[in-house]
């Protein structure tokens, strides 16, 4: 290998000391600490907003009354039918994905009525926070999320004494459910307090455990490692995988255990793959811009996969914010002549961020003002804090479930090997997640051609290889339906799939799972446009995972197999060391 490969000549620009903080800083991380990352302002304007426009609505209150009279009145019938025959028709049904009153326990009477009581008093505080008139779109979503989050905390569920499964399990085990829910209490606290990860995760050892696929590092620079994994077959195609996984997680939730991992399934199929591993930024690392990890991250690392194998077009492959990245990559090669690209694999990322989901909750300019300076004390976002948000998207399964099972019912869910991935977060700096929000999520820059790659804009609609982009059912962080518009904004044969799960089951989803199952279909950039409703009624459905028709898809556009080359140099063997950094 070309010396060069081995160290960095690309330096990023020097950067002035961190500043001193300002008044407004050093008030909003004090805020920070207490309200973890999310912005009074942005909550305490929601909430005047609703209120304010709820108040001068004298039809939305008159509504409101007849629908809390009519729900009271149904819940008396209800509880004097049930007197007389507890299995009667219920008053309301719960949501579809929500599985806390299912089991058989609950249909039981008094517990099916506090289900009923909770889910009517739930459904009313729906139609306070929605539909008001003059409320703003936003604030009426931040509204109703506070109200669900609230609501969540009193869920009969949650308590002893309201819950038949609890009771049922202390009666049966003489209370020895407690004595272990209080024995994991106190080991959580221990290891929160401590900053030890969660328990059973030391029996998923980075190099042992997972990330085991054999490979060399074969460049480093500031901000990534380059892994080139050893061939596992006698012959492979020669076009290499570049995968560009997201920088908010360790790369090897694509190389978990053997059985789960994404690259050892390529590797053994006949692909020369190449990942790239984040550096997990620290305080010196506050002035990393988010084109900083374009160029030092994806475009240093595709530089440096052709000059190992020269010759070759590339696959380019994107998971979550690395996709993102990937595909501003692809439109600013397009924009600049350079024909390298072979295909585009986009896994849960998007790349128009209008309809991006319940994230976009968090994200508003006066959160991004709060959170900008929130960072600026410690120069990057802790992971604690965005695990938080991921988790609030989903308390009721991520959090007071949990809670449930492992403290009330004293049942600790083994751990497995995603789950030890997640608990393995990673930080992000402070300047490349203020432009990632702002750019991307607030303004939308790429998406309309405003996005700057060296001062001049790029453009999806440039990209003219072949785009493979999977999303998934019940994805919180990249919602399928805005993974789609990839459809509608690209100049290429898009081949979209839909797969179950969520962001990161979906994804890693190895074949002989008896559940998985997924939809395909191709649109020709020529055709006429299918909206994401039509596509799914009209996509082809199939059992099973989708990394076979993935690995077909590669197959039909890459040459012949041949020998593999072999790794010429090496820096140490992987996973390398910015893996490993905590």
């Amino acid at each position: 290998m070309d010396q060069r490969l081995a160290i960095n000549d690309n330096r990023i620009e020097s950067t002035p000391l961190a500043a001193a903080p300002s008044f407004d800083q050093t008030i909003d991380a004090l805020s920070g600490k207490i309200t973890g990352g999310l912005s009074p302002t942005a909550l305490a304007l929601a909430y005047v907003d609703w209120a304010l426009h709820l108040g001068k609505s004298a039809d939305k209150r008159s509504e409101l009354f007849d629908d809390a009279s009519t729900a009271y009145w149904r819940f008396i019938d209800y509880c004097l039918r049930a007197c007389a025959d507890p299995d009667c028709d219920i008053c309301i049904e719960p949501d579809r994905i929500d599985k806390r009153f299912s089991e058989d326990p609950w249909r039981a009477q008094p517990f099916r009525t506090y289900a009923q009581a909770f889910l009517m008093m739930q459904d009313w505080w729906r139609r306070a926070t929605t539909d008001v008139p003059g409320l703003m779109k936003h604030h009426e979503d931040v509204v109703s999320f506070a109200a669900r989050q609230i609501l969540d905390v009193f869920s009969p569920a949650n308590f002893p004494l309201t819950n038949p499964q609890i009771i049922q399990e202390t009666i049966k085990e003489g209370g020895q459910n407690l004595q272990r829910g209080l024995a994991h209490w106190r080991d959580d606290m221990r290891r929160a307090i401590g900053g030890a990860p969660p328990a059973g995760v030391e029996n998923f050892i980075v190099g042992r455990d997972v990330a085991t696929t054999p490979g060399q590092i074969v460049f480093r620079n500031e901000l990534i490692e380059l892994i080139q994994y050893e061939a596992q077959t006698d012959k492979a195609h020669p076009e290499p995988i570049l995968i560009t996984p997201a920088w908010i997680m360790k790369y090897y939730i694509l190389d978990l255990s053997p059985e789960n991992s994404l690259v050892r399934y390529l590797v053994t199929n006949g692909f020369t793959v190449f990942m790239i591993s984040w550096k997990n930024p620290s305080a010196e690392d506050r002035y990393f811009s988010l084109e900083d990890y374009r160029r030092l991250g994806v475009e240093a690392a595709r530089k440096a996969v052709a000059t190992i194998a020269p010759a070759e077009k590339i696959h380019l492959v994107g998971y979550c914010l690395g996709g993102t990245l990937a595909a501003i990559e692809a439109a600013a090669m397009a924009r600049d002549g350079d024909d390298s690209l072979l295909s585009l694999t986009m896994l849960a990322a998007q790349t128009d961020f209008d309809e991006a989901g319940e994230l976009t909750l968090f994200i508003d300019e006066s959160q991004v003002t709060f959170l900008k300076n929130v960072m600026a004390e410690k120069g990057y976002l802790d992971a604690r804090q965005m695990a938080g948000a991921f988790q609030l998207l989903r308390s009721s399964d991520l959090i007071w479930s949990a809670i449930v099972k492992n403290y009330w019912l004293g049942d600790r869910p083994p751990m497995f090997d995603l789950m030890a991935w997640n608990a393995d977060a990673t930080r992000m700096p402070y300047k490349m997640h203020a432009e990632y929000l702002r750019k991307l999520f607030l303004n939308n820059d790429f998406a309309q051609d405003r996005y700057c790659v060296d001062g001049h804009p790029v453009s999806l609609r440039d990209v003219r290889a072949s785009i493979f982009a999977v999303a998934t059912e019940t994805d919180h962080v990249a919602p399928w339906r805005s993974v789609y518009k990839i459809q509608a904004s690209a100049s290429a044969d898009v081949t979209f799939v839909l797969s179950s799960g969520g962001h990161n089951a979906g994804v890693v989803n190895p074949p002989g799972g008896n559940k998985r199952r997924h939809q395909i279909a191709t649109h020709d950039d020529l055709a006429a446009y299918v909206d994401p409703d039509a596509w799914k009624d009209e996509a082809i459905h199939h059992e099973g995972s989708w990394w076979p028709c993935w690995l077909g898809w590669l197959t039909a556009r890459s040459s012949a197999m041949e020998p593999p080359a072999p790794i010429i140099s090496s820096l140490e063997n992987a996973p390398g060391r910015y893996v490993l950094a905590r």
